[in-house]
């Protein structure tokens, strides 16, 4: 499901189906993306976030286009304990490779796959990219 800002309309409540992962979309070219963002965060539950939230930041392959300071995304990603995958949408190979990234985190989140949790996994994925 794809929803533009939270909070999701209450009335379309009882037809929801469980919520196991949250993606954050911010286009680095729009400095509304990321306002829209932040105004969503404070709609999630903080015990959500253990794993469950991660951040997406499209446009990565035109810098130079940037219209969002890149410290204050990062910056989100540590307040919110959540880790970011950078991408380029525009070139299909990544946008492929991505999907595939995100059904395998969702299939994490789900607890699809055995002996791996939610917040185990973004964990390691936080302390990868600190790398």
């Amino acid at each position: 499901h794809v929803a533009t800002s939270l909070p999701l309309p209450l009335e379309t409540d009882c037809l929801r189906p469980r919520i196991d992962l949250i993606v954050f979309m911010i286009d680095i070219k729009s400095k509304y993306s990321l306002k829209n963002v932040e105004a969503s965060l404070t709609h999630v539950d903080a015990s959500f976030f253990l794993g469950r939230v991660w951040f997406l930041i499209t446009g990565v392959g035109r810098m130079n286009c940037c219209s969002v300071d890149m410290n204050a995304v990062w910056k989100l990603g540590e307040v919110y304990c959540s880790p970011l995958i950078c991408c380029e949408l525009e070139l299909e190979g990544v946008r492929v490779a991505t999907a595939q990234r995100l059904l395998r985190i969702l299939q994490i989140c789900a607890g699809h796959i055995p002996g791996v949790s939610a917040l185990f996994f973004s964990k390691l994925m936080m302390k990868s990219a600190d790398d």
